[in-house]
């Protein structure tokens, strides 16, 4: 094929060539759950899930509120080691649901197989979900990605997606 020149392009006397991608037989539309479905279950998270924790470690661990405030380090991983292997629990047990999730219709996949995760992965993405918040920044990332995955879901290759409802 004979080089094409710009000024030829321009006055439109050759068509320029274009590219033709090809699309991937395997691409598949991926329904990711929104920031908004993902708060609302957090919450409901919280409230089914760590109350019940932090209940038990204020009072019945700590001795009260005094006891968590002059062991707060302590205080809180008596709270959240059990909060992630309740979540884990739920998630492998219930098909990637917690009850939040379940409550919204959300689901936690592996993002290559688009099934439940392993039991590892799971452990793993809750544990980087606490650090993640706790950093900020790995929570922030979900706000600025198309795929609304954050940085403890990048780390296990894991998304939240929507489920339909069945009835």
């Amino acid at each position: 094929m004979a080089k094409q020149r710009f000024r030829n392009i321009k006055k439109g006397n050759i068509k320029p060539i274009k590219s033709k991608k090809k699309k991937s037989s395997k691409e598949i539309n991926i329904p990711f759950a929104t920031n908004f479905e993902k708060t609302k279950s957090a919450i409901t998270d919280s409230f089914m899930l760590l109350m019940p924790i932090m209940y038990i470690v204020f009072y019945l661990v700590m001795d009260g509120r005094e006891g968590f405030g002059e062991h707060k380090l302590e205080g809180w991983i008596y709270i959240l080691v059990p909060f992630i292997i309740v979540q884990s629990a739920f998630m492998f047990k219930g098909n990637g649901q917690t009850p939040g999730y379940k409550n919204y219709n959300l689901k936690v996949i592996d993002i290559h197989s688009f099934k439940k995760p392993s039991l590892f992965s799971i452990v793993f993405r809750n544990f980087a979900m606490i650090l993640s918040i706790a950093t900020i920044f790995g929570w922030l990332i979900m706000f600025f990605r198309k795929d609304k995955r954050g940085l403890h879901d990048l780390l296990s290759n894991t998304a939240v997606v929507r489920i339909s409802k069945e009835i």
